[in-house]
């Protein structure tokens, strides 16, 4: 399988960043046109 480099648009390099600065947790993402929105709720979740 070729894997082929697309550029990304400004919202969805936001979404990565907040995604890899979240160690644990959900994120509840809305998507409209293929694009991510906003990012509706975060969840962390602590393991004890």
């Amino acid at each position: 399988m070729k894997k082929t480099k697309e550029e990304i648009s400004e919202r969805e390099s936001k979404l990565l960043n907040l995604i890899r600065q979240t160690s644990f947790g959900e994120v509840k993402i809305i998507i409209q046109d293929g694009e991510p929105i906003r990012v509706e709720e975060v969840k962390k979740s602590i393991k004890l």
